[in-house]
């Protein structure tokens, strides 16, 4: 998420600096953006000058202090709040008093970041979709304390990288994941009952309502471990039964079949 990111607002014309916590991590995030840059040249959706320019529009770094000049930081560390909170709470005494901060966060609350910084009037929600390049909606998301003036800066930061901006409010799952999670929750359950194959789950949604892909399929590309994670903390803010984990994804998840990143999910990707 975060190349993917880092991508589309170097491309847009924006200089960005890359941050990561240690040089193997930034070295991989810095390769993958130019293996997506070098897609987009194959396909002739791009100039080699064009890839080059955007390449040279980042900096990349393993040191905070490198984000000072920064107006706005857009953080996608791991899905842990004490971990999120202590960045913000750097990047608070580190930033200009304009400078905006935002999470990536699918599923935490945000205002519980902004309130570990002194400018929370200047903390949202900024959530993309993966694959951050290919995917056109941004979900711009105001806590109780986000500015308009905030939010105006978001909307008009995601039409200039090419996006459309939705406005959700911050609760768990915001408006995509809220629909979507319980959504595939239900489709595990229904191959856990063995209701149909995974393979006649994944069609039918295919073919009967028009989705590019099965839920079975998205959840093996979305990541197992992080929907599971996502249904934890819905489900513990909500108490729906629709929302709980299934028992097949917690064992799924325990076993380390976590999709295709691990190479087997709900499917065979070796």
């Amino acid at each position: 998420m975060g190349s993917g990111i880092a991508q589309v607002a170097a491309s847009a014309g924006c200089g960005v600096v890359v941050l990561e916590a240690d040089r193997t991590a930034l070295d991989r995030g810095m390769a993958a953006i130019r293996k997506s840059l070098d897609k987009f040249v194959d396909k002739g959706a791009l100039d080699a000058k064009a890839r080059d320019a955007t390449i040279a529009r980042l900096t990349a770094t393993t040191d905070v202090a490198d984000l000072a000049r920064c107006d706005l930081v857009i953080e996608a560390v791991v899905e842990n709040m004490a971990v999120k909170k202590e960045l913000f709470r750097a990047l608070d005494g580190l930033l200009a008093p304009h400078a905006i901060i935002c999470s990536n966060t699918s599923s935490l609350c945000v205002v519980e970041m902004a309130a570990a910084t002194k400018r929370p009037a200047n903390v949202a929600g900024l959530h993309f979709f993966n694959p951050v390049p290919l995917m056109k909606l941004v979900e711009v998301v105001k806590t109780i304390v986000t500015s308009q003036a905030t939010i105006d800066a978001l909307f008009a930061f995601a039409r200039r990288l090419g996006k459309t901006a939705i406005l959700a409010q911050d609760t768990p799952g915001f408006i995509v994941n809220r629909l979507l999670v319980p959504y595939l929750l239900y489709a595990i359950r229904m191959y856990e009952a063995g209701l149909a194959s995974r393979e006649d789950i994944d069609e039918g949604m295919k073919l009967g309502c028009g989705h590019p892909m099965g839920p079975l399929t998205l959840l093996d590309f979305v990541g197992l471990d992080t929907t599971y994670y996502i249904a934890e903390i819905m489900f513990d803010e909500f108490k729906d039964p629709l929302m709980a984990p299934p028992p097949l994804l917690k064992r799924l998840v325990l076993a380390g079949r976590l999709g295709r990143k691990s190479g087997h999910g709900f499917y065979d990707y070796t």
